[in-house]
């Protein structure tokens, strides 16, 4: 399946972002790392960043100490950590080791242990290149990247980018990037070797399904700019409102983008509405909730956020909105993920919508961010989300279309738009 549209945009999208040491937001989207790093950056920042490791000869070596709630008490001796730093700091060829390095690595690797793909450590410039993106301007290919099978994807790219332009298509799988082996690493690695100044080139090694070969794809990096919601007007009395993500720089003004694009919208007095949500990879989970406000009644209930304790938090619908009575379709894909699959799932439980196009990505979980002094953020899962139907959001449960109808390479090659045709179709007969 190819899909047309959508850029690079990571699950992880912050509803607010605070700079104190140890702040933190919860993601909504996703779509895409607690107190271990309250140790990490505790521990080590006197240890690492004067450029000494504090161990002389014969001085005890560090232990960690960690209890469980109902368990008994553990010990993890940390001597293993010290010694293996001590040997690269003496032993490894090459003598400018950076210490700051092997410090990010540490926490990376630590966080790795998790065994989660959206649970990660980022750098400063990593941290840096996500906010860039969750902005909706970057330079770099222009392509979604998630995970599937624990191998990194091109989820959807980005309608007019230069990754369409280059051939790249929604789920080749990236095995390297310039020569770099890239098969084990995060999707923010991943990004951090795609961008790049416009007008360079990148070559990215491809694995595509149905072909024994893999492929060298050189894409010629520009700048990319994405707009979170567009207004395409109505054709036959039929308004199209094409959202690529629920996010902007904050989650007020995602919502005054899109007052706004409903405001533009009832102004034309459409007979039906066509919600495009392909290729979306989440945002602001509170985004979600507030465009199904829009077709939903108040009292609705939209999804359910869990914790690790089995806490539970209910959103429903809140306001009155102006898309009650007009009939609406809602597209979606593979690329469709995260709060996008939270939106159509609720507006397809309430039997609002016509879901039309192919099944989603699943991905019901959500991220917290915490930014740290340096820079540098953790974004770690710790929500679930569960569908109005009482069933947890993730691979194995997914969106399933109600009209399944697939947008293949030759479509995209000639233009057509077979998802859209059979929205307009089906309003047409309402």
């Amino acid at each position: 399946m190819y899909s047309s549209k959508r850029p690079y945009n990571h699950d992880a999208v912050p509803s607010q972002r605070s700079r104190s040491s140890g702040s933190s937001y919860l993601s909504v989207i996703g779509a895409v790392l607690v107190a271990v790093c309250v140790f990490a950056t505790g521990f080590f920042a006197g240890k690492i960043w004067g450029g000494q490791v504090g161990i002389e000869e014969g001085t005890p070596l560090y232990s960690l100490i960690g209890k469980r709630q109902n368990a008994e008490v553990t010990e993890l001796d940390f001597d293993l950590f010290w010694n293996v730093w001590q040997t690269i700091q003496s032993e490894y060829v090459e003598r400018n080791v950076s210490e700051k390095e092997l410090f990010y690595g540490a926490i990376k690797g630590m966080v790795s242990g998790v065994d989660d793909p959206v649970t990660v450590f980022l750098t400063p410039e990593e941290t840096q290149q996500y906010m860039e993106g969750n902005q909706g301007k970057f330079e770099g290919i222009g392509a979604e990247l998630g995970y599937e099978g624990g191998v990194v994807v091109i989820v959807s790219p980005l309608e007019g980018s230069p990754a369409i332009e280059s051939g790249l298509r929604s789920g080749d799988a990236v095995l390297r990037v310039d020569g770099v082996d890239v098969t084990g690493k995060s999707v923010f690695e991943v990004v951090a070797l795609l961008r790049g100044e416009r007008g360079t080139d990148v070559v990215i090694t491809v694995a595509r399904s149905g072909q024994n070969e893999t492929m060298d794809i050189t894409v010629t990096r520009g700048e990319i700019t994405v707009p979170s919601i567009t207004y395409e007007g109505t054709e036959e009395g039929i308004a199209v409102i094409d959202v690529d993500r629920f996010s902007e720089s904050s989650i007020i003004a995602w919502e005054s983008l899109w007052s706004s694009v409903v405001t533009s919208a009832l102004a034309d007095s459409p007979e039906g509405v066509v919600l495009d949500l392909r290729g979306n990879p989440g945002g602001y989970f509170n985004a979600a909730v507030y465009a199904a406000g829009e077709f939903l009644p108040e009292g609705s209930r939209v999804a359910v956020q869990t914790d690790r304790d089995g806490n539970e938090q209910t959103f429903t619908v809140s306001r009155d909105g102006k898309l009650l009575d007009i009939p609406l379709v809602v597209l979606v894909d593979g690329g469709s993920a995260s709060a996008s699959e939270i939106l159509a799932g609720a507006l397809q439980f309430h039997n609002r919508a016509q879901i039309i196009g192919e099944r989603t990505y699943g991905k019901g979980t959500a991220q917290q961010v915490v930014d740290y002094p340096d820079g540098s953020s953790l974004h770690i899962t710790t929500l679930k989300w569960v569908l109005p139907d009482g069933q947890w959001l993730n691979p194995e449960n997914v969106i399933e279309p109600d009209a399944e109808v697939e947008l293949t390479d030759e479509d995209f090659r000639n233009g057509l738009d077979p998802q859209m045709e059979s929205a307009r179709q089906y309003l047409s007969s309402q």
